[in-house]
Order: C-alpha cells, then structure tokens, then sequence
C-alpha cells in the first residue's frame, strides 16, 4: 500500500468535513492526516488528505469524493509533482548536561528552540514527513515529552 496525498477543494460550508469524514468511515477507509484550511477565495477550503491504499482503492475514493455535493476538485498530488511540508512542535526534557547535543540535533534538522523553561526545551522544525520522522527519532534518547504534528499540507507544482 502506497501513501496518497489527495487535494480537495470545497465549498465553505456546514457539514462538508463531516460528510467527508462520514465517507471514509462508512467505506472503511482510513485517514492518516488532515489539514483543512480557507484558501485565496474566503468561501472555498483547501482539504489536505493523506490516505494509504493501492490505486484501485484510491481511485475508489476520489469517484466516491467527486460525488460528494459541495465538492469543486479532487486531486491526487502523487500523479506528479507537488511540494509537502509538515510542522512540527516537540517538548524536549531541559537536561542541562545535553543541551548542547540537543541544539546540535535541532540545527541539523534546521529547527529552532522557540521556548525554554526549566522542565523542557520546545522546538519547532518544518519539513518534509521523514524529516520530522528523523528528528523525533534523534531526540526521543533526551526525553520527548509531548508531540504535535500537523500532518502534510501539500501544493502541486504545475
């Protein structure tokens, strides 16, 4: 199975994520990110879905979306070329003896330190997923102490 990047555009509406939300659910598909935003046009949003399936299966999901009233396009971003990005906000324990190794880490992955207390050091770093993936993993031996991850949003190149 294959992770698909899929681009809706909608209507700005009431009901129009749960609906889309409700077709997933009801077909037994999964979605493993969401990002939904307004776009350039304040009564049409931009849905970011990242879904795995084989592309039957996700040729199956985008008929069904076109179907859905209030949707204007449905677009797989991996049928070619398109930009990603992920943000990440990670709280890393503040071991002073390691702070130095941690800001090392964080400079490689091209994060920041955005705050510091004296229980744990919060940093930000934007990427691609496995970016975001490498630097969890680089940090995780100093103490994770929460995660949130945006999930993908992602533009077509053309």
């Amino acid at each position: 199975m294959q992770e698909h990047i899929i681009s809706l555009t909608v209507e700005d509406r009431f009901g129009m994520l749960a609906r889309i939300a409700g077709l997933f659910s009801a077909r037994g598909y999964n979605i493993n990110s969401l990002v939904v935003a307004t776009t350039e046009d304040p009564s049409v949003s931009r849905l970011v879905l990242t879904v795995s399936g084989d592309q039957p299966i996700i040729e199956q999901i985008i008929k069904q979306l076109n179907k859905l009233i209030g949707v204007i396009k449905t677009v797989d971003l991996n049928e070619g070329k398109y930009l990603e990005r992920e943000l990440l906000l990670v709280k890393v324990d503040n071991n002073t003896q390691k702070r130095s190794e941690i800001l090392k880490l964080v400079e490689l992955y091209r994060g920041m330190v955005i705050d510091v207390t004296s229980k744990y050091l919060m940093v930000e770093a934007m990427g691609e997923s496995h970016q975001i993936d490498g630097l969890l993993v680089a940090l995780r031996p100093y103490g994770l102490k929460e995660v949130v991850r945006t999930g993908k949003v992602a533009i077509g190149r053309e």
